[in-house]
């Protein structure tokens, strides 16, 4: 299959407006986490604003698999619509707790709300693309297995694309006409884009409860991939962590979105380009090479000490994430069951975000204290963690899962005890 006929059979599953709905929806869980810190460090303090973002991170990576389960069972239809509107309107109140100085508990318990209502717009996209280019029974052929990689590689680079974009919304839109400007961007964008992505036709229709309750979902398989997503988001948010500890070294701390921007730039191209010319090697070969180049390219970090070299390392870095991001979805959508599987995918997800989370907290401890080489050295201490895990727990074989026709295919072993 020619190379944009690849990407153009994708895009036209769906239609046109499907990926440009699904990247606006997006951008709310991209612009809110640095919109906060903007917000309630102007208006606040820099200590309330770390409390407020990382409860935000906290409701996001909790409840993310608990929608992904509602929309499984319920349809994407009605969790999706309900999640969009909550979420603007816990936006709204948390912005207006944070405009009118009410105590800093009631400012966290709000942040927490808006990340427990985040509509998981790209977990329940990646579910959406995978139920769009299978067929019912779940048993793909070879032409449908390429175009569901495909379709992920594409949804990969939205991602990507959206999680440039938002940042840089964000400090525009407090730069330019008020520190809370981001947040209520945000709600608004949710409110219409969340709608439209919850009403679109192809939405899936809920499942009965019995039936997306029988497929086992936290096999160990998936364990394993979950690991990865965990050590991938673990390498963003020390990177995230380093590169904002760089920036205040030189006294120019807004570079630091540029700087960090460059991995989406090279990440989503990869991805662009995987979808019109999808890789051919098994997945579990794909991730253990990708991780294996990404632990390598995190090494120039600890040398880096100006824009220009911290750029450059940051870019060469997206090169390996999208192929990894890519693998990990693939092997997710394989070895988790069709009926539970926007609650494998926002689980996922919650990986990604529990593992920035963490990194970027212990990244900024280090940071403040040693200075941005100690954020760095963790950031390569989880790359290197993440190729052990790949290479003992993520390599070829069958396992054995209810779906395992196609678990088979994905060649990931169970993660072994020994």
């Amino acid at each position: 299959m020619p190379a944009f006929t690849g990407l153009r059979a994708v895009t036209q599953i769906a239609g046109p407006a499907l990926p440009v709905i699904s990247f606006a929806a997006r951008l709310p869980a991209a612009i809110c986490p640095i919109a906060t810190l903007l917000m309630l460090t102007e208006l606040d303090s820099i200590g309330t604003a770390g409390i407020a973002a990382g409860m935000l991170w906290t409701g996001q990576a909790v409840g993310g698999p608990f929608l992904g389960r509602y929309a499984d069972r319920r349809g994407h239809r009605p969790v999706i619509l309900a999640a969009s509107l909550a979420n603007a309107a816990a936006l709204a109140l948390f912005v207006a707790a944070a405009l009118t100085g009410t105590p800093l508990v009631v400012q966290a318990v709000l942040a927490a709300v808006v990340g427990l209502t985040v509509p998981q717009i790209g977990p329940l996209s990646r579910t959406r693309w995978v139920v769009l280019t299978g067929p019912a029974d779940g048993k793909a052929g070879t032409g449908t297995r390429e175009l569901t990689r495909r379709a992920l590689s594409f949804d990969t680079a939205v991602d990507e694309l959206s999680f440039m974009a938002g940042p840089a919304l964000a400090g525009m839109t407090v730069v330019l006409i008020h520190p809370a400007a981001g947040l209520v961007l945000a709600g608004a964008v949710i409110a219409v884009f969340g709608t439209l992505f919850a009403l679109h036709p192809t939405a899936p229709r809920g499942r009965t409860t019995q039936t997306s309750a029988r497929g086992r979902l936290l096999h160990p398989a998936l364990i394993a991939v979950f690991a990865m997503a965990l050590l991938q988001g673990m390498i963003w948010g020390s990177a995230n962590a380093g590169t904002s500890a760089l920036s205040e070294h030189l006294g120019d701390t807004g570079m630091a979105g540029l700087v960090w921007g460059a991995m989406a730039v090279t990440s989503s191209l990869t991805g662009l380009a995987m979808t019109m010319r999808p890789s051919a090697m098994e997945l579990t070969l794909q991730l253990r090479l990708a991780i294996a180049a990404q632990a390598l390219l995190l090494l120039p970090l600890l040398l880096v000490d100006s824009f220009i070299g911290a750029t450059a390392a940051i870019a060469g870095i997206g090169f390996a994430v999208a192929p990894h991001l890519i693998a990990v979805f693939n092997l997710g959508e394989h070895i988790a069951p069709m009926e539970r599987m926007g609650e494998a995918m926002a689980f996922l997800g919650s990986g990604l975000i529990i593992g920035q989370g963490v990194a970027a907290l212990a990244a900024g401890q280090l940071a403040e204290h040693y200075g941005h080489h100690s954020a760095f050295l963790l950031t390569c201490a989880s790359g290197a963690a993440a190729l052990v895990v790949a290479l003992v727990c993520v390599r070829p074989g069958i396992i054995e899962t209810h779906r395992a026709p196609r678990a088979a295919e994905s060649g990931l072993a169970e993660a072994s005890a020994g």
